[in-house]
């Protein structure tokens, strides 16, 4: 079952690159005493997400700020490594976190995986957008189809706010 507003978040972490190298960031480090939003993306690199859906985040980091936020994070079933590159290649530093989930186990643990095999690409995540205030679910927008960018753009999530 996927992850519901008002449910906590699963506890977990994630691969994250700096340039000390590759280290952990756990849920309590993202989410304990935070309003943080989420941004999860099928994967770096690819159309949707880099034409629109990240850029919009990267843009939009001040007004989310003003309305509380305190982090943006993206999230992809992707390396540590590609996420640091496709942070870098999308102006991203210092606006989002890039968050990897390398082998899908947190992706599952929300319940928002799915199955692009037969393109290609094995498990992935949703696209979806979830505000995170101090680890409990207050907003969930989850896309319908991978290449749909709707409730899950910093605009719509923005107008939730």
């Amino acid at each position: 079952m996927a992850i519901q507003v008002g449910d906590k978040m699963p506890a977990g972490s994630f691969k994250q690159k700096t340039a000390d190298g590759v280290g952990d960031i756990s849920t309590d480090d993202l989410f304990a005493g935070k309003k943080v939003v989420l941004v999860a993306v099928p994967g770096a690199f690819t159309p949707t997400c880099s034409a629109k859906h990240l850029p919009g985040y990267v843009e939009a980091v001040e007004a989310f700020r003003s309305k509380g936020v305190d982090s943006l994070a993206c999230l992809s079933v992707n390396d540590a490594f590609v996420m640091e590159a496709w942070g870098r290649d999308q102006s991203a530093e210092g606006k989002v976190v890039m968050l990897a989930d390398g082998n899908g186990a947190y992706t599952k643990a929300l319940g928002m995986d799915m199955d692009l095999s037969a393109a290609g690409l094995g498990v992935r995540s949703k696209r979806f957008a979830i505000v995170v205030d101090d680890g409990t679910v207050s907003h969930l927008a989850a896309e319908e189809s991978p290449g749909v960018l709707d409730v899950s753009s910093a605009e719509s999530v923005l107008a939730a706010l």
